[in-house]
């Protein structure tokens, strides 16, 4: 029997030896290789989505807003707005509404007006609209490049679908007022502001408006403007005011405020995204935003409102398919994320984190809700439904009066003992 040469082991360890440096130097090279084809990515998205500013504001909150001008803006990037000429206001607003303006500030109840924080440090000039700068961190928190600033697929509320665990699939939960049936050219109501907890940083509480077109299928037409608080989207628990649209069930199309091409902003005071101050408090003051949709009559744009005075800019009509002529159904309400952290429901609260019976100071609200009718009016709808998953964690009551005229109180804590 030959004896092994112990050159040959000497010779199979270093063999050995140099194949694991070299899959480890593999591995460690395509990881480095991914990050920074991520970083890249990131930093070209950040490009396109970061304009020049002629100003820049330092909000107290952390954020910056950069006073970019009109003809700058991220809608220009769209190839179908490439050569639009901006409408600078609508031909029409809704009849009735400044008749409306006056009875709300008569109102005995009537609150404290609401500004947004970076107000405190500036003002961007005329010929320019405020956008909130996106970083870095901003996009790296989002599950991919393509999915930033986007909703989840199925987050919209079905009230009338039969199967509800359709709606329960997508971890989405809502507390809503609604109407359809009928052809609808806008929608108003006078929202209540919280600051409601948010238990998982990927988890959101908002509050909205949904004018929706089309089925619930693949091919749902949706524009919503409210307020929310969303750690994942902006980094913080601030309230921040907001829009959204899609024009494909939120798949392909749309975005959260200007984070891709579509809405065309025109006012120069209010910023997509920011925070918005002061918010109410449980027992003590009360701060609302009033938020109008509407359809102009002439052009065709759906354009947005946000409290008496500012004008934010419109949606072109030939971004949707549906809602080039009209919507179907119009809902108003609260929407979270219930991602079951340790199987257990949420404790991410809807509106105050309190439920409707306990009533103004305490639950938050919707009121003065309306619709805008194919004249062109302004008017209180006639059949409000509401809809909730699960009432026990999130709930709704609707009731009117001559001041507030159709209204409803809405939210919940999450999880409770009849919510576990």
């Amino acid at each position: 029997m030959v004896a092994p040469d112990p050159e040959d082991g000497r010779r199979w360890r270093m063999a050995l030896l140099l194949f694991c440096l070299w899959s480890s130097s593999s591995v460690s090279f395509a990881a480095r290789s991914s990050v920074s084809r991520q970083k890249f990515e990131v930093r070209k998205h950040l490009k396109r989505l970061n304009k020049r500013p002629i100003k820049t504001i330092q909000s107290p909150d952390g954020d910056i807003i950069d006073c970019v001008h009109i003809s700058h803006q991220p809608a220009f990037d769209h190839p179908f707005v490439k050569d639009h000429k901006v409408q600078m206001k609508p031909s029409y607003h809704p009849e009735g509404l400044f008749v409306e303006d006056m009875k709300t500030m008569a109102s005995t109840e009537a609150t404290s007006p609401i500004t947004q924080l970076w107000h405190t440090n500036g003002k961007c000039p005329e010929d320019t609209i405020p956008i909130r700068r996106t970083r870095e961190d901003d996009v790296l928190r989002a599950s991919s490049v393509k999915r930033y600033g986007k909703k989840k697929h199925r987050s919209v509320p079905m009230p009338t679908s039969a199967d509800p665990d359709l709606v329960n699939e997508s971890g989405h939960q809502h507390a809503i007022a609604y109407v359809e049936g009928d052809k609808y050219y806008g929608a108003k109501a006078t929202i209540n502001v919280w600051e409601p907890s948010i238990q998982q940083p990927n988890e959101f509480s908002l509050s909205q408006i949904w004018v929706l077109g089309g089925s619930f299928g693949e091919d749902l037409n949706s524009i919503e403007a409210g307020w929310q608080v969303s750690p994942d989207l902006y980094g913080d628990n601030n309230t921040r005011l907001f829009t959204y649209w899609t024009s494909d069930a939120y798949q392909a199309t749309g975005c959260y405020n200007l984070l891709c091409s579509g809405f065309v902003q025109v006012n120069s005071e209010i910023a997509m995204g920011a925070s918005i101050s002061p918010i109410s408090s449980y027992r003590n003051s009360q701060y609302d935003i009033s938020i109008l949709i509407w359809k102009d009559p002439k052009e065709g744009h759906w354009w947005m409102q946000f409290g008496k005075n500012y004008v934010l800019g419109y949606w072109p009509s030939f971004l949707f398919s549906y809602l080039g002529d009209s919507a179907s159904m119009v809902e108003w309400g609260g929407e979270v994320v219930n991602s079951e952290p340790d199987g257990e429901h949420t404790s991410t609260q809807m509106g105050s984190g309190h439920f409707p019976e306990e009533g103004f100071g305490k639950s938050s609200y919707f009121r003065n809700i309306q619709i805008v009718d194919s004249s062109n009016n302004l008017k209180s709808p006639k059949d409000l439904g509401t809809f909730t998953e699960q009432s026990s964690c999130y709930d709704v009551q609707t009731g009117s009066n001559s001041d507030w005229g159709r209204y409803f109180y809405y939210g919940g804590p999450g999880q409770n003992p009849s919510c576990p």
